[in-house]
């Protein structure tokens, strides 16, 4: 694994920043507490095509993809992302269930896939250095 430099932190505050923004903050705490949905007839419900419940669906989605693609091509270090990115696995548990009836849906088999792969490494990466803690935190954000 290769050490983190200075522009890695530098990439990290500057997602950090981007979360905070007035939108994204209001989609994310939303995402956290609605997005809960196990077959694409819930997501469905809960996130109509136009509806803002749709915008903040694929704003939170689509913004952790962007960060995952930044650590899946090597331009940001994966512990200090990991050390400090823990929502990207909170996005990709909630997605995983939909994911396939998404892509299907879209036409898109490659719709979140840089999620998919990160949300992988990063289980492999706390299984490696926290044993129990990936198992923990997913029966807290409900499987």
């Amino acid at each position: 694994m290769s050490q983190a430099t200075y522009d890695d932190a530098n990439l990290l505050l500057r997602l950090y920043d981007l979360r905070r923004e007035e939108k994204m903050r209001a989609a994310r705490a939303w995402f956290v507490a609605s997005f809960k949905p196990k077959s694409i007839a819930e997501l469905q419900e809960l996130c109509p095509a136009g509806t803002e419940n749709n915008a903040r669906m694929r704003m939170v989605a689509t913004y952790w993809d962007m960060a995952a693609s930044f650590v899946n091509s090597g331009v940001l270090n994966e512990e200090i992302f990991f050390a400090n990115g823990r929502e990207l696995l909170v996005v990709w548990l909630r997605v995983r269930p939909i994911i396939e009836a998404l892509r299907s849906g879209y036409q898109d088999p490659t719709f979140l896939k840089n999620l998919e792969v990160t949300g992988g490494k990063f289980k492999d990466y706390l299984e490696r250095s926290t044993p129990g803690t990936y198992d923990a935190f997913v029966a807290r954000m409900g499987g």
